[in-house]
């Protein structure tokens, strides 16, 4: 299982995703889904991904390829980051395509989700949600995050928190929380952790960290946002039932 979330504030761009590929009792492997692109100062893309593995490495692959080959499509040559997704989801679909034939007597699903986000001189930063079929949507104001992979853990903190105004910093640790809420409640998700921090009109590669299974500062953070937790929940309004209609219900 997955778990990729990236966050759009007016300073800029947040990006995390786990590592974690297969989970056994015996058997743990990884594999990054996070990919930076470009960062040359005109144009910064990143590439978030989640599903069948196969298909998410064979796009990865294919977009860099197109890129050192010069091709007539590629990140280097689109226009807007719409056209940059279009892009993507072209590509997603002939390598789902591929895989499907090679899988067609076996149940195994070819298809993959991406996150892409990032920014073009000239153009506001953005992200975009890939689904399989190729089509994508743009965050939006309301929403100013995308998830793909198991989202229903980590969704809870964002929205409690996450807005356009907030500081890179905040949204970053904020989206971490948001990982580490995954992670206690899935196994399948887990470190190294990655994080890219985007500042807007940079179009270069920002703050860039892996978090691996020990780290002191994600452990801190997990500490310290249970500690709160139950902080908060011991202050919230006790039921304002008396205490002898509930050993009434008890009974």
């Amino acid at each position: 299982m997955t778990y990729c979330v990236a966050v759009k504030v007016d300073e800029g761009l947040v990006f995390v995703s786990d590592s974690r590929t297969n989970a056994g009792v015996d058997h743990i492997s990884t594999y990054t889904k996070m990919h930076a692109y470009c960062g040359d100062g005109e144009r910064f893309f990143v590439l978030l991904s989640a599903g069948n593995l196969a298909t998410s490495r064979a796009v990865v692959g294919r977009l860099r390829r197109d890129l050192e080959d010069g091709a007539k499509v590629s990140l280097q040559s689109v226009r807007r980051l719409t056209d940059a997704a279009d892009y993507v989801g072209r590509c997603s679909r002939e390598e789902q395509g591929k895989h499907e034939k090679r899988m067609k007597d076996s149940k195994l699903d070819a298809s993959a989700s991406f996150i892409l986000g990032g920014q073009i001189q000239g153009s506001s930063h953005s992200i975009h949600l890939i689904y399989p079929e190729g089509n994508h949507i743009p965050v939006s104001r309301h929403s100013p995050f995308l998830q793909i992979g198991d989202e229903k853990y980590g969704k809870p903190i964002l929205d409690r928190i996450i807005e356009q105004g907030l500081d890179l910093e905040v949204a970053a640790r904020c989206a971490l929380v948001s990982m580490d809420s995954t992670m206690r409640s899935n196994a399948s998700v887990g470190p190294p952790i990655d994080l890219l921090i985007y500042s807007a009109d940079s179009q270069r590669l920002g703050t860039e960290v892996t978090f691996g299974q020990d780290d002191d500062y994600l452990r801190a953070l997990r500490r310290a946002w249970q500690d709160s937790l139950k902080a908060a929940f011991d202050q919230l309004p006790k039921l304002p039932i008396p205490a002898a209609v509930m050993r009434v219900v008890d009974g």
